[in-house]
């Protein structure tokens, strides 16, 4: 099966791509991996400076630099860029907007959970809109720290997993209804903000005052 990733934006040391779901970042097997597949589209080298689960679309970034690289990996690290995720629940939240933090600890089968604790909690801020339609909830969340499964497990601690997110109790979808929506930072003295919209799914109509992410929280 052939690949063509959209690219959504582009400098001479890195850019970003839109990430289908279903696809892992590195190569499983004979399955080629995502940062080889980009790489055999532009035919250039690419180094990979942030991960997302194989079963999340959407924005991510790639250096063309090990100089790049090592920057771009440095802001993440240090927090200076800032995401912003969508995902879909049928199912009420035991809250409809403000944060989610606890420490996180391997479950089974290589799941996670999420703990009261607070040692190394992981954090995420959101806030909700019920879509009448099709009587499901949309999510807006700012992740403050990048652990595994981070979001997935957040949703289900408020009693409302993932659409089509199987592992984490969600209910059946044509797929799992998380997606990285955008990424704010500095670059160069230029403040960017990338946005990508989902492809594919059936997600409602986004609220218009989220089209710029940043003033929602």
């Amino acid at each position: 099966m052939s690949f063509v990733f959209p690219i959504i934006h582009e400098t001479n040391d890195w850019l970003a791509i839109a990430k289908p779901q279903g696809i892992g970042m590195h190569t499983e097997g004979d399955q080629k991996g995502l940062v080889v597949l980009v790489t055999e589209q532009l035919s250039t080298e690419l180094w990979p400076v942030h991960r997302l689960d194989k079963v999340t679309s959407g924005i991510l970034l790639l250096a063309k630099n090990k100089t790049a690289a090592a920057y771009l990996s440095t802001l993440f690290s240090e927090h200076k860029i800032q995401k912003y995720y969508l995902a879909l629940s049928p199912d009420k939240p035991k809250k409809k907007q403000g944060w989610i933090k606890g420490d996180m600890a391997k479950s089974r089968n290589g799941s996670w959970k999420i703990l009261r604790s607070q040692e190394n909690p992981a954090v995420t801020r959101f806030i909700s809109h019920y879509d009448q339609a099709s009587g499901s909830r949309l999510y807006l969340l700012k992740p403050t720290t990048g652990k595994t499964h981070q979001l997935r497990v957040a949703l289900k601690s408020l009693g409302a997993p993932i659409m089509g997110d199987p592992r984490y109790g969600g209910k059946a979808a044509d797929r799992t209804y998380l997606h990285a929506f955008a990424l704010s930072f500095e670059d160069k003295g230029k403040r960017l903000m990338l946005t990508c919209a989902p492809q594919s799914g059936r997600w409602p109509d986004l609220p218009d005052t989220w089209a710029e992410p940043e003033r929602c929280f």
